[in-house]
């Protein structure tokens, strides 16, 4: 048997991250709902601010401006950050929306030409 989240997404830490600052609400399948502080996204998963202890592997689901409802697993965490992975790769135009609207500070907003 094996162990943890299994992700159809490959690892891509390296992808381009996007400052935002967005409170969410996500559900847990047994602990309920999880308060979220998304401080960076890319269109692979984000970084947030989590109350409460998750273990890695853990998912969640979560409702997102422009791409709606998606299920993120706990890749990592330590203290009260987390890394999460999307199920699924997020589409560029959509990706490209929601940052837009996560973000409102346009200089924070990645360059388009």
């Amino acid at each position: 048997m094996v162990a943890g989240a299994q992700l159809t997404v490959t690892d891509k830490r390296r992808a381009a991250r996007h400052p935002v600052d967005y409170k969410v609400i996500a559900e847990h399948r047994t602990i309920g709902d999880v308060h979220l502080h998304i401080v960076n996204i890319s269109a692979q998963g984000f970084m947030a601010h989590v109350d409460g202890d998750l273990e890695r592997g853990e998912r969640l689901d979560l409702r997102l401006p422009i791409i709606g409802r998606i299920e993120a697993h706990l890749i990592w965490a330590h203290e009260e950050r987390a890394g999460f992975q999307f199920e699924r790769i997020i589409r560029l135009d959509d990706f490209m929306q929601l940052v837009d609207t996560l973000q409102p500070n346009p200089r924070l907003r990645p360059n388009r030409r």
